[in-house]
């Protein structure tokens, strides 16, 4: 490649500080060219650790957008401005990496796509978790059929005290909704992404809003203000696809429960099975005898050597910019996240109707 990608950065706090602009900057085929924030210092800041020396910054998107140098843009902000940011960004030529979850609804979503088709630019959503070692080995698993036909599943997304108490987090207007939203997309998108199967047929759930009420709680990032938990602190779904398979989705910030995983999945199979609740396991019947295999994600073998592995982060970027250089599908297909989003938001309703959502 003669020209390197020129990319822009619309959002410089936490996410794009430890996620996108380390692994960004790692791609050879990258020039980090522009960074915006409503926060001046902040795009300041991260043009000055990540930026090239000609880098500019931005308070105003739509003024970084008029830029016909830049390639490519991430959307770092909150979820409220997912969809306006990525759907201009698209209308200004550019291919966009847009966070996860992709919208605040699924309308939002689905006009993300459109822009997308419209204009013939890439857009991808960052569900990163599906680049982990073990992820990307029981994709392979299941893409070559040794689970057979997968038609119950358990998407996990369970915190017992990790409440995120910076940002819009706990504000309903800005972030959404709480952990369904935040990490239940990603057990979902996981978890879809390993069945392929993309068509539900109904939706039950229940949210609540238990333990935000609580005062000088127990958690990670220290006490939460009741006041401002404004969102649920726990939802769980009850899926049900278009084949008959069935999917259990649970997600919290705060639960009584010791039974703690984040960002996995239990798949059922006609062949097989696996979880990733205590590394990667697969489990069948061989012979007449039943079995578990614990898969070694490891890249060592050698004494004091760990061995060479890109971390989720880094291979996420990697196959992201290297799908824009070969004109290729990105590996988190926007159609595919659409229905992740469609599905968060038929559990809302369900929860506050007390009603089934039929798709």
């Amino acid at each position: 490649m003669t020209k390197k990608l020129n990319v822009a950065i619309i959002g410089c706090g936490g996410i794009a500080n430890g996620k996108h602009l380390p692994s960004l900057s790692k791609i050879k085929e990258v020039a980090l060219t522009a960074f915006c924030d409503i926060e001046k210092e902040k795009a300041v800041k991260a043009a000055q650790a990540y930026g090239t020396e000609d880098a500019t910054v931005y308070e105003d998107y739509q003024k970084l957008l008029e830029d016909q140098t830049i390639d490519v843009v991430h959307v770092l902000t909150p979820n409220i401005s997912h969809a306006e940011i990525s759907i201009a960004a698209l209308e200004a030529g550019k291919h966009v990496m847009c966070e996860k979850p992709m919208a605040k609804t699924s309308e939002e979503a689905k006009q993300m796509v459109e822009a997308a088709h419209r204009t013939g630019k890439k857009l991808t959503i960052g569900y990163n978790n599906r680049f982990r070692p073990d992820s990307q080995h029981l994709h392979q698993v299941t893409e070559r059929g040794d689970l057979g036909e997968v038609y119950f599943a358990k998407a996990h997304a369970i915190r017992r005290r990790a409440v995120p108490t910076w940002g819009v987090f706990l504000d309903e207007e800005k972030q959404g909704s709480g952990p369904l939203i935040d990490i239940g997309t990603h057990a979902l998108d996981l978890t879809l992404w390993m069945m392929d199967n993309y068509k539900p047929k109904s939706v039950m759930g229940n949210t609540y809003h238990k333990l935000g009420k609580k005062k000088d709680a127990a958690n990670a990032w220290g006490p939460w203000d009741p006041e401002k938990f404004t969102v649920e602190d726990s939802a769980f779904g009850f899926i049900t696809m278009e084949n008959g398979a069935t999917i259990t989705l649970e997600a919290s910030w705060a639960l009584n429960s010791l039974d703690v995983d984040e960002a996995k999945c239990t798949l059922s199979g006609t062949e097989g099975g696996a979880d990733m609740k205590n590394g990667l396991r697969i489990n069948g019947e061989d012979f007449g005898k039943l079995y578990t295999n614990e898969i070694d994600l490891s890249t060592s073998g050698v004494a004091f050597y760990e061995g060479k592995a890109e971390n989720d982060a880094d291979l996420e970027a990697r196959l992201w910019i290297e799908s824009i250089i070969n004109d290729t599908e990105p590996t988190v297909k926007p159609e595919e996240a659409l229905v992740v989003t469609q599905i968060l938001e038929a559990i809302y309703e369900s929860a506050k109707t007390g009603k089934a959502v039929y798709f």
